[in-house]
């Protein structure tokens, strides 16, 4: 007679069969850490927020200055808890600190 702790799975994650029993103890995979970005007053900030700018920012090698008030549209978050990456007229490859944006 078996049991369900002898039957065999095969583990994506590894590439193995695994017993049953084992791929029970081991627990469900660990999530990728999910890294929170604020705003520079504490709302949380998603993919695909806006943003509107709190300071007048010289943008390094374009020549132009975003000013205040600025509204940045469709941010996507980066793996660091301080940028947002997103796109301005003009600029490409714009990154932002998050402690000079508000969300809209």
């Amino acid at each position: 007679m078996t049991t369900p702790d002898d039957a065999f799975v095969y583990d994506e994650a590894t590439g193995e069969w695994v017993s049953a029993g084992e791929l029970a103890t081991r627990g469900a995979p660990v999530a990728a850490d999910v890294v929170e970005v604020r705003d520079s007053v504490g709302n949380l900030l998603a993919d695909g927020d806006s943003v509107t700018l709190i300071k007048d920012l010289k943008v390094k090698g374009a020549g132009q200055t975003l000013k205040r008030g600025t509204v940045i549209r469709s941010i996507s978050l980066t793996g660091d808890p301080q940028e947002i990456d997103c796109r301005f007229d003009g600029i490409k490859g714009l990154v932002l600190r998050a402690e000079f944006v508000r969300k809209s």
